[in-house]
């Protein structure tokens, strides 16, 4: 088989005798067989078959859109509409790519050599290596990986004199690739853009130094890959007609995780010039003409259910200018997505993409995938009415010809470590009744969440594996911040000391390290003992030596500190004073919010240990376990790493107002925000195929204070009909949002309880509340009284809102 990624362009073979004409012998030759096509229920055999004009696939979870996809193309090669090089098919991941050809391969019973099939960085190096030099590069050129942008980015700044310690190049680095993801070249940055005014508001302009140099080297990084395609496209509309010409049909998988550069990309692919003719081979029939109406009427295709009609084209409005030479043609593009899924709008995905399909494609026709083959009619049913809440979307109801399930179980708890608890039992329950812990997945909103889970699943000795990232203790930041607590504990810790002598950044570089080891080396000291003594030396520069002095001052006064405050609060002055979360606070990376919540539940996690080195070595202990545990495992994930998998059960925790929607994504976006938060439940409440369980505390503990939480709006929003709920003893009255408002103690809501007034308190119900005020620390359950020993300072059914981030 040759490699479809090949980049030269072989002519295509001679074309295969066609219909009753028969074979070089004179033998008629039969039609292809449609057996590609069994199995597909009607809405997903008209995707397949509506080849002609753009067409717009709103494929929901579990609705089959692979299959339609790969056999959309094999329907286009057997009917020999096209050959394997005039087919374009994007994707977003290698491993969807190489799905895709293998599926294909197998429907039509040979390789499928020749196809445009891949991810839109690896279709960009194709085209770019053949028109290298119309962008400034040669076809050779190399790619960069991040740590080559950002070291080429640090020398540039370095050449500004700008402070990398206060303007770090991975920042900027990042910056860069956000406007690359918008198509933004250096001249298209606007000027009221607030990230232009990073490095003292030089961005733009060491962006553009940075591409100049990228040019200079011949090399491009991963956003030049598309982006150097727009301005190829853009600015040599010959290149473009070139390829308008090559291209009879184009396939997009997962558009509305699509980017702006993306996009534009695509529409440039699609939208032809007027007067631009499409590729054409005499020995290859004219494809079908455009239906009118419902697809399939008046044409050479069977009705189905579940097309609308496609809207005509507006005429011409006269004149050459640029507004009708871009005017589009009807492209045979197909787009496949979920606007129900658009959950990647921090890393650039833009949602409106897939809404303005139709605005961008007159006369698209809209197909919608709505039978489900994976969940139950309850889990389908919850996901359908949440998501329905979403203003901005197109609109689908997803349904399965499936009768049995279970209800969605919805449990209130009172903090998260009894959340862990009560979900650890429940995995062993499932357990024992020999289900498959592959098959089970905890999906968090936070990667921070995870803490608790994994160091329940420890002490049960249940096999687990954190998906998407490492385990929490194995974080960058969670290794920085035990560092320095080790070094603290036990001075004499030299792996630890040389892991953050200088982290942050405090200017003590390979040649201080190198002076503390000759000393260490000679006189058969620790690093630690090692520093000290070299303060008393004149082997170091003034800078370095004034600089670790302070260094060591800093760990001889915390370990002081054990004797009079307690170690939480110790963990606390020390990550503040070193300046580590400061780090972190000034990093504007996507990554760096989340590592100030991992730092913020490690200081939950020592809380509860009498003393510092009984946490150290329960830390040990934890990172030692289940290293070696392969096959059989829970998984434990985000709810964003699971888009696009499938589990029998899932396990929801940590649905509350502040976690989930999450505070920052709605002060940063406000509605569109919520929107797609919203779509994440919906992703995550999808990802199961028979059982849900969602989960809220009643409290959760940030830094060393206890916050009341309330229940997440989204369960608000859930259809009661669909849900089995419960509560633990001790949250009467907690839990209302529509479903726990008139649930006693330890009792089970049914289907016609009375519901809790919302009343100005978040959907707390004022009577509940009120009517138990003056009951008795014995009176609210015993995890009420364990807390009061821990410091809580309010009772289950306070108001007091739970917000990520705030102490």
């Amino acid at each position: 088989m040759s490699d479809p990624f090949d980049l030269t362009d072989e002519p295509e073979p001679a074309p295969a005798p066609r219909g009753r004409r028969g074979d070089a012998s004179g033998a008629p030759v039969a039609p292809p067989s449609t057996a590609y096509l069994d199995g597909l229920n009607p809405t997903q055999r008209e995707a397949v078959e509506h080849t002609e004009g753009p067409l717009l696939v709103l494929a929901g979870a579990g609705t089959g859109k692979t299959r339609v996809l790969t056999t959309r193309i094999a329907h286009i090669l057997l009917t020999r509409r096209a050959w394997p090089g005039q087919i374009l098919a994007v994707t977003f991941t290698n491993k969807a790519a190489r799905e895709m050809l293998e599926r294909v391969a197998a429907a039509i019973g040979q390789a499928a050599d020749g196809l445009w099939l891949g991810t839109f960085h690896s279709i960009g190096v194709r085209i770019l290596r053949r028109h290298a030099e119309l962008v400034g590069l040669k076809s050779n050129f190399t790619i960069l990986d991040t740590d080559d942008q950002v070291r080429l980015i640090k020398q540039l700044l370095a050449a500004e004199g700008i402070d990398d310690k206060k303007f770090p190049a991975r920042i900027l680095s990042g910056i860069i690739q956000r406007w690359k993801d918008r198509a933004q070249t250096p001249d298209k940055v606007s000027t009221g853009d607030d990230q232009a005014e990073f490095a003292d508001g030089r961005a733009v302009e060491i962006y553009r130094q940075y591409q100049a140099r990228l040019l200079a080297v011949n090399a491009a990084d991963f956003g030049d890959l598309v982006m150097h395609c727009v301005t190829l496209f853009q600015q040599h509309p010959d290149v473009l007609a070139d390829y308008h010409r090559r291209f009879r049909y184009i396939l997009v998988d997962e558009y509305q995780d699509t980017n702006v550069a993306q996009y534009l990309w695509l529409r440039l692919l699609a939208q032809k010039t007027q007067g631009t003719p499409a590729a054409h081979d005499s020995s290859l029939p004219p494809p079908p003409p455009p239906s009118r109406g419902r697809v399939g009427e008046g044409g050479p295709q069977a009705p189905h259910a579940g097309v609308e009609a496609p809207r005509p084209s507006p005429p011409p409005q006269g004149g050459r200018g640029h507004e009708e030479r871009l005017a589009p043609s009807a492209s045979n593009i197909c787009c496949v997505g979920d606007d129900d899924q658009s959950i990647y709008g921090w890393r650039g995905a833009e949602v409106g993409n897939i809404l303005r399909f139709e605005k961008d494609f007159p006369g698209a026709a809209i197909i919608r995938l709505e039978r489900n083959y994976r969940s139950t009619p309850h889990i389908l049913a919850a996901a359908s009415t949440l998501i329905a809440n979403n203003e901005g979307r197109l609109g689908k109801t997803l349904w399965t010809e499936e009768t049995e399930g279970e209800k969605l179980r919805l449990r209130g708890v009172w903090d998260g470590d009894e959340e862990a608890r009560v979900i650890g039992e429940e995995i062993e329950a499932l357990q024992r009744e020999k289900h498959a812990l592959r098959e089970i997945a905890i999906l968090v909103r936070a990667a921070f969440q995870t803490r608790e889970f994994e160091e329940r699943f420890m002490t049960l000795g249940v096999p687990y594996k954190v998906v998407g990232g490492p385990r929490f203790y194995e974080r960058q930041e969670i290794r920085d911040a035990l560092a320095y607590l080790r070094v603290v504990q036990q001075p004499d810790d030299d792996l630890a000391f040389e892991r953050i002598y200088n982290v942050p950044k405090r200017g003590l570089g390979e040649s201080t390290l190198k002076t503390l080891r000759d000393i260490q080396k000679t006189q058969r000291v620790s690093l630690f003992e090692a520093a000290r003594r070299a303060l008393e030396t004149d082997e170091l520069r003034p800078q370095a030596r004034k600089t670790l002095g302070d260094l060591v001052k800093n760990f001889e006064r915390w370990r002081t500190m054990l004797d009079g405050i307690s170690h939480v609060e110790v963990a606390e002055t020390l990550l503040d004073e070193s300046g580590y979360t400061e780090m972190w606070q000034r990093d504007r990376s996507p990554e760096a919010p989340g590592r100030l919540e991992n730092l913020k539940e490690l200081i939950n996690a020592l809380q509860e240990f009498e003393n510092l080195q009984g946490f150290l070595e329960h830390v040990s202990l934890v990172t030692e376990g289940n290293q070696n545990a392969n096959g059989d495992m829970v998984t434990i994930m985000t709810m964003h790493a699971a888009k696009g998998l499938e589990f029998d059960t899932v396990f929801l925790p940590g649905w509350e107002e502040g976690l989930f929607p999450n505070q920052r994504a709605l002060d940063d976006k406000g509605l569109s925000g919520l929107e797609e938060e919203r779509r994440l439940a919906y992703v995550a409440l999808t990802r199961a195929r028979k059982n849900v369980h969602v989960s809220f505390a009643a409290n959760r503990r940030v830094f060393n204070q206890w916050q009341a939480a309330i229940p997440s709006r989204f369960i608000g929003e859930l259809p009661q009909d669909h849900l089995e709920a419960s509560s633990d003893a001790g949250l009467y009255g907690t839990a209302s949002m529509g479903h726990f408002g008139s649930m006693g103690r330890g009792g089970t809501m049914g289907r016609n309880s009375a519901v809790a007034g919302s009343g100005g308190r978040g959907g707390l119900s004022d009577v509940d509340v009120d009517a138990d005020a003056g009951a008795s620390d014995a009176d609210w359950g015993p995890d009420w009284s364990r807390a009061r020993k821990l410091g809580a300072g309010t009772r289950p059914g306070s108001t007091s809102v739970y917000s990520l981030g705030e102490r």
